[in-house]
Parts: C-alpha cells; structure tokens; sequence
C-alpha cells in the first residue's frame, strides 16, 4: 500500500443520517464488486505483515509478495533483520526500491521488538506506532489483518475515494472521518473495498461508466466515456490473494 499525502486542513461536518445511509450503501455495493477484500501481501505472520508493510511503500504489492516469498525463508524472527549485516539485507530487498532506507527501517523495528516486546508484534496502536518506521497506516494494515482488530488504514487510493464520494469531511482527517460515518465492525472491510476500488475503478482518471457506485457519487468531473486506450489497458480482475483475512 503507497502512503498518502499529507491531509490540509478542513472543515468538519458530522455525518447526518443521509450521509450514512449512502455510505452504507456505497460499502454494500463495493464489498459485492470485490468479494477478495482484503490484503493483497502474502504473510503468515504479524511479523511477516509488519515487514511487508514498510517494503510496500513506493511499491507495488506483487513486487513485494515476489519479494518475500523468498526474504521470509531466510528471516524468520525479528533477531534475523536485527543482526543482518550491512549489504546483505539490503540486497535482499533490492528489489522493492529506496532499499537502503527499508533496511534502516526494517533493522530500527526489529530491534525496538526484541529491546520492548520480547520479539512480539504488539497488538495495539500505540505500542506499534511507537516502533521506529511504522505510522498509523501501517500500524492499522496490521491490526485489522494480522490481530483481527478493527482498523480503518488510508493510503493513496483510501484517500482518492473517500475525497470523491465525499466521505471525507466527517472528522479531523480521513480516517478519523471514515471511522466516525462507519461503524467499527466495518472499518476493515471499509479500508480494503476503497482500496480495490481505487485501484481498479477510481484511478487518478475514474473509470466512471462501469462503476459500481456511479449513482451514489458526487465527483463533479466523472468520465463519460472509456477511452479505447483506457479500455486496453484496463486489468483483469485479479483472482483473491491466499492470506489471512478477517471478516
């Protein structure tokens, strides 16, 4: 998952219960588009989440997953990435880019777990937050995915979506905002539909004619048709991805 931009000030409005109610819909017809909701990176793990988390920035998930399908043989505990000497873990991830800061970030957190959690992933926000390189972007990726505890996480595409449904105003910032309109049993759910919906349908230029939510969105400049040359290059979607995925 990409991490998103810096949020700009705003004005808040609380949601009403018409705002609700679209946004009940809107999470209805998105969970029946991608019944794979759910994390895209492969892991077996709290660990193997939180490494495939911070690799992910500035990458694209199935480079990561090709790149950790080997990197999680060899590092098994958060002692491997610790003592990884320099080059070798760098070289081992070379391959998901700004592999030289991943690795100062990967070492940093492996060694914030073995010195305050005896080599465990915690199971809270605050206690992961405080590792050294995790956000609450990827703090909330491992929660809901890897603890099962409802999360609401914004990246790129989170934020794409919710901006242009409008479902963005109702707290301080977007999560805060998707947390307040939506009950907490569905902030997991609500995090991966608006992620493959960024993904697939509301890309920087929407493909707004086969959209799902067409009717229930307020976007002021939708496409009205489908280019040939975004109609070519329109992926397949893809089949689910084996993971651990709470419901």
């Amino acid at each position: 998952m990409p991490a998103r931009p810096k949020s700009k000030s705003r004005r808040i409005l609380p949601p009403d219960s018409a705002l609700r109610s679209r946004a009940r819909k809107i999470l209805t017809r998105l969970a029946r588009a991608y019944p794979d909701w759910g994390p895209t990176l492969l892991f077996s793990s709290p660990l193997e989440l939180l490494v495939a988390t911070i690799l992910a920035a500035q990458a694209q998930d199935e480079r990561i997953n090709e790149v950790t399908r080997v990197l999680f043989t060899k590092y098994r505990t958060p002692a491997d990435y610790a003592a990884a000497p320099k080059g070798v873990l760098e070289r081992d991830i070379k391959a998901t880019g700004f592999f030289n800061l991943k690795a100062k970030r990967l070492r940093a957190m492996a060694r914030g777990l073995l010195d305050e959690f005896g080599g465990e992933v915690p199971s809270d926000m605050d206690r992961l937050t405080g590792l050294s390189g995790v956000g609450r972007k990827t703090a909330s990726i491992v929660l809901g995915a890897a603890f099962g505890v409802p999360a609401v996480a914004v990246d790129r595409h989170v934020e794409r979506v919710a901006q242009r449904l409008r479902v963005d105003r109702a707290g301080p910032d977007i999560e805060a905002s998707l947390r307040a309109i939506y009950p907490k049993k569905d902030w997991i759910k609500v995090t991966w539909s608006f992620v493959l919906h960024g993904r697939r349908i509301c890309r920087p230029t929407p493909l707004c004619p086969i959209c799902p939510i067409n009717d229930l969105c307020p976007y002021p400049k939708k496409t009205k048709t489908l280019s040939a040359a975004l109609r070519s290059n329109q992926p397949a979607l893809p089949p689910p991805v084996p993971g651990r995925r709470p419901r």
